[in-house]
């Protein structure tokens, strides 16, 4: 099994068309969306605002796991949360899923990339 964390926080990856800051906030981004909890949170949260203990009940998560995993979207930008007495409401942050919808489509590959070469043509 490979070192997933190394894998996830390896920020010396060098490209031509993007800058260090933006390969950062892909990681965090694509991270905070890796795990099936903090996807269901967001797909709960689709539908509007909604209370901790509801996240909470729906998901069957103990208050410490669920706190983890509302800490990494929120880090993330993904979710923001207010405070009404005891109580904290979440919702999702739309610029921010914006931002990953955009990140997405400008990895698609180009029209007219250039083929790949043969072993023998490139490595031979």
């Amino acid at each position: 099994m490979t070192n997933q964390l190394s894998l996830m926080y390896h920020t010396a990856v060098s490209t031509a068309t993007r800058s260090a800051p933006d390969l950062d906030r892909a990681v965090t981004l694509f991270h905070a969306l890796s795990d099936a909890t903090r996807l269901s949170i967001i797909e709960m949260l689709r539908g509007g605002e909604r209370c901790v203990c509801e996240l909470q009940d729906e998901l069957e998560a103990a208050q410490s796991r669920l706190s983890f995993h509302l800490r990494v979207l929120k880090d993330a930008g993904l979710i923001s949360d207010r405070r009404d007495g005891r109580w904290s409401y979440y919702r999702i942050t739309p610029d921010a899923l914006k931002e990953v919808h955009d990140m997405v489509v400008t990895m698609q590959p180009k029209k007219n990339a250039r083929s790949l070469p043969t072993a023998a043509a490139c490595c031979g």
